[in-house]
């Protein structure tokens, strides 16, 4: 009996020694797969312990669609939720409605109530206030501004060109034109100046007022059978329609309005998103530094160059011809001193001739003879004093 006992006890133990093992084997795999899946998610995610090392994973591309809430701008649209939505903004130009009349802000008021009337799809107003961004208009008075520089130099080129043949009712019109546009330049270049130094103050603002208008895939129906490209049109084509409708609705109460292109909703989500960063870098200068492409494309030092070369050589013919042409006209106009002898004796030949009737013959002959002979003698000194300075 008692070593029955001693066998089951053993027995007891064996058993408590191999649950407790299996406890354990079983507790090890547990701990396996989850490590294996916190793995698994670190790939999949990155982990944010780790960000130097792996920097890419930080956020998924998934993530930052899900924040920025649409898929892509197209076509004069913003496309969302997978090509569910498709939005068109509507820039408005309002007006003063303070300075106006009782009648005009009656008929402001009864315009945009119409407007409200005639509305069959619903729509968004957004307002946005962002800095204003004098840098286009700087560059277009700075064109403006060579360009008149370029138009004063040519009036001076036609000036002296009218002075050269001796035309002075032309040459002081062309003058007086000249002085006209050097005054505008003035003007010109202290417009740029102050818009310039106007720039650099970041408390100009400027806000502006959109009309949001959205238009849905399943409206037009089942959409199984169309491809993507197919759906985009055919809902370009419905949005466009509102969006003019809503248009000329605005106009009744002396509103107008625009459909923003591709790149103007660009740069409307731009500010939106980066409302900071946007008064420091707008969109535009973005685009003109390339700071989307992939790699730099810079011209070579050599193409530079030659491209400075060819310029200068195209301004130094400019000029060469300028002055070939105003020199050509100079000596096409010049009459060296033979050729006015001989046409001041064939002149005085004719007036000979002509008062021939009212002359004795021995005194026209004689007249014709000392007409001749003084030509002569005048020639021949002219040739004496071109020889005498041909030697020196």
């Amino acid at each position: 009996m008692e070593d029955l006992v001693n066998i089951l006890g053993i027995i007891a133990i064996l058993l408590v020694v191999i649950i407790v093992v299996l406890a354990g084997i079983l507790l090890l795999i547990k701990r396996k797969e989850k490590k294996k899946i916190e793995e698994d998610e670190i790939k999949e995610k990155g982990d944010p312990n780790d960000k130097y090392k792996n920097p890419n994973n930080l956020l998924p591309k998934e993530s930052i669609y899900d924040f920025m809430e649409f898929d892509e701008v197209k076509d004069n649209m913003i496309i969302r939720k997978n090509r569910t939505q498709y939005v068109m903004v509507i820039q408005c130009q309002g007006v003063n409605y303070d300075l106006m009349s009782e009648q005009e802000k009656i008929a402001v008021e009864e315009g945009f109530v119409q407007f409200l009337n005639t509305l069959r799809f619903p729509i968004q107003l957004y307002i946005q206030t962002r800095s204003l961004n004098l840098r286009d208009i700087v560059e277009e008075y700075k064109n403006k501004v060579k360009q008149i520089e370029t138009e004063i130099e040519q009036l001076k080129i036609r000036a002296e060109d009218a002075r050269v043949k001796g035309n002075e009712e032309l040459r002081k019109t062309m003058e007086y034109q000249a002085r006209k546009k050097q005054n505008v330049l003035e003007y010109g270049l202290d417009i740029t100046e102050y818009i310039g130094k106007l720039s650099s103050n970041r408390n100009v603002l400027q806000q502006k007022t959109y009309v949001v208008i959205s238009y849905f895939a399943s409206e037009l129906g089942s959409t199984s059978t169309y491809s993507k490209d197919e759906i985009d049109n055919m809902c370009f084509s419905e949005l466009y329609t509102r969006c003019q409708s809503a248009i000329r609705s605005l106009a009744t109460s002396e509103v107008t309005g625009k459909v923003l292109n591709s790149e103007e909703l660009t740069e409307l989500l731009y500010v939106a998103y980066n409302r900071d960063d946007s008064e420091v870098l707008s969109l535009s200068k973005v685009l003109d530094s390339q700071y989307d492409a992939l790699y730099s494309t810079g011209k070579d030092y050599l193409e530079k160059q030659q491209e400075q070369l060819d310029e200068q050589i195209d301004q130094e013919a400019i000029e060469l011809a300028t002055q070939s042409i105003i020199d050509a006209n100079k000596n096409k106009n010049k009459i060296s001193e033979e050729q006015k002898a001989k046409m001041v004796e064939e002149r005085a030949l004719d007036i000979v001739e002509h008062y021939k009737d009212q002359m004795e013959p021995e005194l026209y002959k004689g007249t014709k003879e000392e007409v001749v002979k003084k030509s002569k003698a005048k020639k021949e000194k002219i040739a004496k004093e071109k020889k005498e300075t041909n030697a020196k």
